[in-house]
């Protein structure tokens, strides 16, 4: 029996492989950078720091959605999840520049209806 001499490698099979893992690392990398829900702040010339303590935080997307810290909630169910939260519970706001105003001043409105006292709203300075 002849042995059969190899004078090249196929190298095809490994470059399959690595553009696999390349499409599975290029994927999982968006993924991990939007962990933070996208907002342009409007600019405040005079802003203060934000102190760093268990706050809620309140954001309102461009596209007008409301999020509780990271959690989506729907316009009907606004008010009843902000009643989960003490009233003493301090709340930072922070809306996309290109909102409608209206949108603001609905959470604006109905914090004040539940006498949520301790807000602060975020801006870019």
């Amino acid at each position: 029996m002849k042995l059969k001499k190899f004078d090249t490698i196929n190298v095809v099979p490994f470059i399959d492989i690595m553009l696999v893992l390349l499409v599975i690392v290029l994927t999982t990398a968006t993924f991990v950078a939007k962990g933070v829900i996208p907002l342009d702040l409007a600019v405040a010339k005079n802003a203060q720091k934000l102190q760093e303590e268990k706050v809620l935080n309140i954001s309102i997307s461009k596209e007008g959605e409301t999020y509780f810290d990271t959690m989506k909630i729907d316009k009907e169910k606004l008010e009843e999840t902000l009643l989960t939260y003490p009233q003493t519970k301090p709340i930072t706001l922070s809306c996309d520049k290109d909102v409608k105003f209206d949108r603001f001043v609905f959470i604006l409105d109905m914090l004040k209806k539940h006498h949520f006292e301790h807000l602060s709203v975020v801006t870019r300075y």
